[in-house]
């Protein structure tokens, strides 16, 4: 069962984009971890302070080594650095998957 991660990261408006850049490396290594399917941090275009993490891992077992492994502790104290004014995580068992568009080209909310 996938596993998906949807976070936000409040910091000092001003550290923001270096936070951004200076984070690349914590990502590629996340990305190069067995079971990482996706790992991307984004600025939020309407909030100065906000950036978005989306993650996407094959299973438990790749997010348990994740987070016990050297990326993650690497990640918090880098991103704890420029000045997090507050934070929020959450995670999803996916259970169902389907593609948003159909063959004919229209977008559907149903998993058929």
């Amino acid at each position: 069962m996938k596993i998906l991660i949807q976070a936000t990261i409040d910091v000092d408006p001003e550290t923001r984009d270096v936070a951004l850049a200076e984070a690349r490396g914590w990502i590629d290594g996340a990305l190069a971890q067995q079971g990482c399917l996706a790992y991307a941090w984004t600025a939020d275009p309407h909030n100065r302070e906000r950036i978005h993490v989306f993650e996407e891992w094959a299973d438990e077992d790749a997010l348990a080594a994740h987070l016990a492994g050297p990326q993650y502790r690497g990640m918090l104290g880098h991103i704890g650095a420029c000045g997090v004014r507050g934070s929020s995580s959450r995670k999803f068992a996916v259970s169902r998957e389907a593609p948003v568009y159909g063959r004919d080209g229209v977008a559907r909310a149903a998993f058929d």
